[in-house]
């Protein structure tokens, strides 16, 4: 989640620049090839890599989806393509703790990564089959490196200070976080061709509160999904199947 959250902004621009099918495209295809090789881990190190190499992937597609909707579909009919994207989502996140936990008492946890393989490989060929034409509006304009450098950077304290608290080097880290937050913001005022636009925050305020509604009610809600699962099977004992369906209630 967190080499997901790092990378997302970045080749959310960079697909703006080179184009977004083929940032969309490779990051299908990193995404499958990296979903292949979860199923051949040989340890927990090989797993949280080919996991990082995931994450890092899925920014690709989670940054460049919504803006193809967005190019394909007309004003009048962009609601209903983004709805029915959205909706697509959020039954994946409802059905997957049943589809999971079904996988995982039956097959073993591996076979979570193996079930998600052909499905890359169907989105590539519709990719080549469908997906005609090339968006890149900002072709001519500079990717803002030291801007991305300077995100990752304040993204990654930030969140490992919290994995470290109460210790000293936890505040130190979570410190670090909010001052390169703020030297992010500055730079990218300044920037000519910004990772992220301050200005959408600035003059846009449905922008500015709906992006904190959002923030709020993840921030409160991921956590939940995370530890119901490990109570229902170790202190209560079910097993994975059930568990994943206790789970669609609390969704």
């Amino acid at each position: 989640m967190l080499a997901s959250a790092i990378f997302l902004l970045p080749f959310g621009r960079l697909g703006d620049i080179v184009g977004r099918k083929k940032i969309f495209t490779l990051g299908i295809l990193l995404y499958t090839l990296s979903t292949f090789l979860i199923v051949f881990s040989w340890n927990i190190i090989s797993l949280i890599v080919f996991r990082i190499f995931q994450g890092f992937s899925s920014a690709m597609i989670f940054g460049t989806s919504l803006a193809i909707i967005s190019s394909v579909f007309k004003e009048g009919e962009r609601g209903r393509a983004m709805g029915i994207n959205i909706t697509a989502t959020y039954f994946g996140l409802s059905s997957g703790p049943v589809i999971g936990g079904l996988l995982t008492q039956y097959l073993g946890w591996r076979s979570i990564f193996a079930f998600l393989v052909p499905f890359g490989i169907i989105s590539l060929i519709l990719i080549a089959s469908r997906i005609k034409t090339e968006w890149a509006e900002a072709r001519d304009e500079k990717f803002d490196w030291k801007g991305s450098m300077i995100y990752g950077i304040s993204l990654a304290s930030f969140m490992y200070g919290f994995s470290k608290l109460p210790t000293l080097i936890g505040w130190i880290l979570i410190l670090a976080g909010i001052v390169f937050a703020l030297g992010f913001l500055l730079f990218e005022d300044k920037t000519e061709y910004p990772v992220f636009d301050i200005r959408l925050i600035l003059r846009n305020r449905v922008f500015a509160f709906s992006g904190i509604a959002a923030l709020i009610h993840y921030a409160a809600t991921s956590a939940t999904g995370f530890f119901i699962s490990l109570y229902l099977q170790y202190l209560k004992g079910f097993d994975a199947r059930t568990a994943g369906l206790i789970m669609i209630s609390h969704l």
